[in-house]
């Protein structure tokens, strides 16, 4: 067997090319148009964004990490062995925290740099707009009048 014996066309003729080779013939939901032709950047809703990060993620996040530190080490000091030789646990606790500090860090500075960036945005864009143009439009003698 060869793979393609017993394959049909879309209109229902046998075919002669290989089972694995065919290819659905199903219009691109775009009409083949290859995505948006266009860059949409709306400043206001970069300034949306940015704000959104600024007022909400960033202070949430920082809330929710401190939360955990203080759980965390309540934690550990009653897992930590009043004789001096301490449960697996609490060791074990102090490491997982260790992690946490260092994700909700990570984050931290990945906010801020999303929100620096989305705020950059608008200006960088509309600097290249404005460079694109004047490199488009050479002065006319015409400009003098």
């Amino acid at each position: 067997m060869t793979g393609n014996e017993g394959a049909r066309s879309a209109e229902g003729a046998p075919t002669t090319e290989p089972a694995g080779m065919r290819l659905n013939k199903v219009p691109p939901i775009d009409g083949g148009r290859g995505g948006t032709p266009d860059l949409a950047s709306v400043p206001s809703e970069k300034r949306a964004a940015a704000n959104a990060i600024e007022l909400h993620l960033e202070p949430d996040t920082k809330k929710a990490g401190s939360s955990a530190e203080d759980r965390t080490g309540t934690a550990v000091k009653e897992f930590n062995a009043k004789d001096g030789h301490g449960w697996a646990t609490s060791r074990a606790l102090k490491k997982a925290h260790t992690a946490w500090e260092d994700q909700v860090a990570a984050l931290m500075r990945r906010l801020a740099s999303d929100k620096a960036a989305l705020r950059a945005t608008a200006t960088t864009l509309r600097s290249s707009d404005l460079a694109t143009g004047s490199q488009i439009r050479r002065p006319s003698p015409l400009d003098q009048y």
